[in-house]
């Protein structure tokens, strides 16, 4: 089989297509034919030995795919011939075949495609993970996305009002991003440069009741000054490089949260979360209450293109790199 490899930890440019033996299936394990491999941002991390979790050289880059069950265990929820997405874990995913956990594996809604449903699982349990579990989120709540062109930024838009808020404000760096942010499911965009006095503004003063933010950096404080009382900032990721730090008496005085938002943690730490996380939200993808993603496509042979766009931040939406 073809597949996307790491062999040395010198970032997304090292990303090499390869032909491997298909993998084995294991005790509790679904044997999937994927038609396509969702790209995220520890995927970068990955590539240059960053992430938390390290697997031994050479790996098989990515962690979710979307495809077709090969094969699955006689008492498994899923069966042959089954659409289906799943997590593969440690890399593994942009391959010809993979091999996921069955608790990791749901059926894909038939309104979704393939492709975009390799799209799905990293970011939007990401985001619902992130409004309903940390986040809090109540019935008309504004939230406020940074980076919203970018694949969290545009699942948070695309699903925010589906789970609740009543208006959903996007922070991007250009107006070309601000299209993306409108075609996703944007309330209000506003762009990085005085994006705190604009949101100030649309807000009469009073601020916004969550910040979700995967970007980290030098808007931080902004963005706790963007809280309105009894706001929460969520913390996700730092994709602009620079872990920030807070003064916790600006917590103090506005009653405001900085709240830690680790999706793969919980899930690995909260036994069927995943099951619980996916029965909310694929009843949404099937009725059309949340939009399935309009990922950008890149095809296997420029998996190292797909997952650079993520490193120098020129991908909107969500990235993907087809197989079949």
């Amino acid at each position: 089989m073809r597949a996307a490899q790491v062999s040395k930890l010198e970032g997304p440019e090292s990303v090499e297509i390869v032909d491997l033996p298909e993998p084995k299936g294991y005790p509790g394990g679904v044997v999937i034919d994927v038609h396509a491999a969702g790209v995220a941002f520890p995927d970068v991390l990955m590539t240059r030995g960053l992430y938390q979790m390290k697997p031994e050289l050479p790996f098989v880059v990515g962690g979710e795919v979307a495809g077709i069950v090969r094969e699955a265990p006689a008492d498994a929820h899923v069966a042959a011939g089954d659409r289906v997405v799943a997590l593969t874990l440690l890399g593994n995913a942009m391959a010809e075949v993979a091999v996921a956990p069955t608790q990791m594996v749901f059926k894909l809604p038939d309104n979704v495609s393939l492709e975009a449903g390799a799209g799905i699982l990293f970011n939007d349990l990401t985001v619902q993970f992130c409004l309903r579990k940390r986040g809090r989120l109540a019935e008309g709540e504004t939230v406020l996305v940074h980076g919203a062109a970018g694949g969290i930024g545009t699942s948070t838009l695309r699903m925010a009002g589906a789970l609740g808020a009543g208006r959903v404000i996007a922070v991007v760096s250009t107006e070309a991003k601000a299209e993306v942010a409108r075609a996703n499911g944007a309330t209000d965009v506003v762009l990085a440069d005085g994006w705190l006095a604009a949101v100030k503004e649309l807000t009469g003063g009073r601020g916004v009741d969550i910040v979700l933010d995967p970007v980290g950096g030098d808007r931080f404080t902004d963005s706790i000054r963007s809280l309105a009382s009894a706001g929460r900032l969520l913390v996700v990721g730092f994709t602009a490089g620079e872990i920030p730090t807070v003064k916790v008496n600006r917590l103090l005085l506005k009653n405001v949260e900085v709240i830690g938002a680790a999706w793969g943690e919980w899930v690995m730490t909260h036994p069927g979360y995943l099951t619980e996380q996916w029965d909310e939200v694929a009843p949404l993808l099937a009725a059309g209450k949340i939009a399935a993603p309009k990922p950008v496509l890149y095809p296997l042979e420029r998996a190292a293109e797909a997952i650079a766009s993520l490193d120098n931040r020129t991908a909107t939406g969500k990235v993907v790199v087809t197989l079949r």
